[in-house]
C-alpha cells in the first residue's frame, strides 16, 4: 500500500496553471498534517492510489489565502480533486468510501 506523501507547502505547491497543463489524471488532496479528518482519510487515499497507481498524486497543504485550494473552492478538509488535462472530473469533500468515488467517475477510472 502506498505511503502517504507529505503535504506540499504554499511555496512547494504548483500553480493552477501548472496543474492545468499536466497530461493524464492528477489527484490533488487538499488538507493539513494536523487535521483529524485528513488523517482519518489516509487509509482510503492509500487504497484509492493502490487501485490507480498511474494517477499523479499530490497532497497540498491548504489554508486561508492559499490560491490553489481557493481556485477549486476548497472549504473543508480533506477535499480531493481529480483532474484530467486541467478539467475537474471529480471532487470529493471528506470522502467516505472507494465506492462513492468509483461510482462518480465511471469512464475516468479506465484511463
Amino acid at each position: 500500500m502506498p505511503v502517504a506523501s507529505p503535504y506540499l507547502s504554499a511555496i512547494e505547491a504548483p500553480s493552477r496553471a501548472e496543474v492545468d497543463a499536466w497530461p493524464g489524471l492528477t489527484l490533488l488532496a487538499f488538507g493539513t498534517d494536523w487535521c483529524g479528518h485528513c488523517r482519518a482519510a489516509q487509509p482510503l487515499l492509500s487504497a484509492l492510489l493502490a487501485l490507480y497507481p498511474h494517477w499523479r498524486h499530490l497532497n497540498i497543504e491548504d489554508g486561508s489565502g492559499r490560491a490553489l485550494g481557493r481556485s477549486f473552492g476548497v472549504r473543508l478538509w480533506p477535499t480531493w480533486v481529480l483532474l484530467q488535462q486541467g478539467q475537474v472530473v471529480g471532487q470529493w469533500v471528506r470522502p467516505a468510501s472507494l465506492t462513492q468515488i468509483q461510482d462518480s467517475l465511471g469512464e475516468y477510472l479506465k484511463s
